[in-house]
């Protein structure tokens, strides 16, 4: 029997539409908008000016604060401004632009060469090259790298788990990312063992992704250490807690972090990120993008570099079809809506969605029924009928004590509720309050 988490959970429909679409290089765009806070934690600085000459892999802002990562430029050219921009959430920040003239990279990137499964840097070396790339988890979240990698004292890792899983309906980044570059994820996911001094490590692929299963199996074979686990499908289980229970049976405690029972979790992406800064000396500048929708001319995936306009990707892949209701960043479930398609890419952009007018439009909110199947999908065990009107009412102790905090934000409340009740807004309105409040009691 395939392994899942045990708590919640839904089935939406997959509509993998880009997943046996090879990897297509996008032309390099006229400029590019490179965000200084694109990383959980503390905004990068800036360490160039207004005409200064950069090249591609060059240093431009710096990583202050244990909580936050170095910004590299993702192309050669001239910084025509720093001002702000709008991000995938509307609000604007600071951004290094930059005119594109050429693509020359910093000599001390290796761009061809063989693979080398050989590890020779110890640990200490590699925790420093990915500071120094900027690496931070590619699954979403953009939690620096590093910082995962350093251990609080009094907790111990046992093993890593990488998050192959993309349970997200239309994402295939991931996906294309292993069938295309999985001898060097491999390689990734061996550097990241000898980082935290493990000797075990877990990748986990639902198998709707058969050939990415298989073929990182037998990859597998020629790494030591390295087991690939089959999982049913079911969503959310790219979620660290679900993918913890999922692969190794252990159940993160509420308000813990699966370090708190011996794992650390990694996207694949992020090992990928990890081979190329320590074989390559290749920072953290392109990623690949799916770009998909019902409509769209040419679903693809794209290995883009970062502080692209969204508009070049939907350019790319046939342009915006005529009946466009909504444009998100990320997946359906947990994306984000644009305000508009000048946002750039940042490091934690998985995809570019088109939606129809007909699948984009929100249903009329009715009346709770009280039918308790948000209770029952919920992954995190919480009341999700409860929390909404909580956060109505500006109750924040009671939601600090319903362990609103928990909440992962996966939308399987609102995907399932027949009432078409804005669960989720209200929920992370809530949270969002509650955490503040949360922070200032520690300051």
């Amino acid at each position: 029997m395939l392994r899942t988490f045990h708590k919640g959970g839904i089935h939406p429909p997959d509509t993998k539409l880009s997943a046996h679409q090879p990897i297509r290089d996008l032309p390099l765009p006229g400029s590019v908008a490179v965000l200084l806070s694109q990383h959980m934690g503390a905004p990068a600085r800036a360490v160039v000016n207004k005409g200064d000459a950069v090249k591609t892999g060059q240093l431009i802002a710096r990583g202050e604060g244990f909580l936050s990562s170095h910004v590299h430029s993702p192309v050669s050219g001239t910084v025509a401004k720093i001002e702000e921009v709008h991000d995938v959430s509307g609000y604007r920040r600071q951004a290094v632009y930059i005119d594109v003239l050429g693509d020359d990279w910093e000599d001390s990137i290796i761009r061809d060469g063989t693979l080398d499964k050989n590890i020779r840097s110890d640990g200490e070396e590699i925790l420093k090259k990915i500071v120094d790339a900027g690496i931070v988890g590619l699954g979403g979240a953009t939690f620096p790298t590093h910082v995962k990698l350093s251990v609080p004292r009094g907790k111990e890792a046992t093993c890593i788990i990488i998050n192959g899983v993309e349970c997200e309906p239309y994402l295939t980044a991931d996906h294309a990312l292993m069938l295309e570059k999985g001898e060097e994820i491999m390689v990734g996911i061996q550097l990241l063992k000898k980082a935290l001094h493990v000797n075990k490590a877990y990748l986990g692929i639902e198998n709707n992704k058969q050939d990415a299963v298989e073929h990182m199996q037998r990859l597998a074979c020629g790494f030591e250490g390295i087991e690939v686990c089959e999982l049913q499908v079911k969503y959310p289980q790219g979620g660290e807690k679900q993918l913890v229970q999922a692969i190794i049976g252990r159940e993160v405690p509420s308000g813990g972090l699966p370090i708190d029972v011996g794992v650390v979790v990694f996207n694949v992406g992020t090992a990928f990120a990890v081979y190329e800064a320590l074989q390559k000396n290749k920072p953290l500048i392109e990623r690949i993008v799916t770009v998909t929708g019902r409509h769209l001319k040419q679903p693809s995936n794209f290995r883009t570099r970062i502080g692209t306009p969204v508009s070049v990707l939907i350019d790319a892949a046939g342009g915006i079809p005529e009946n466009t209701g909504k444009i998100i960043s990320g997946g359906p479930m947990m994306g984000k809506a644009l305000s508009n398609t000048e946002v750039p890419v940042v490091k934690g952009t998985s995809g570019i969605l088109i939606l129809p007018e007909e699948e984009s439009a929100r249903q009329t909110s009715q009346p709770c029924i009280r039918c308790a199947r948000c209770l029952s999908v919920c992954p995190m065990g919480l009341e999700p009928y409860l929390l909404m009107p909580l956060s109505q009412q500006n109750l924040f102790d009671r939601l600090e004590y319903e362990h609103i905090m928990d909440c992962i934000e996966c939308g399987s409340c609102s995907y399932i509720c027949p009432a078409c009740r804005p669960l989720l807004d209200y929920i992370r309105l809530g949270k969002s309050n509650v955490g503040k409040i949360i922070r200032s009691r520690k300051k």
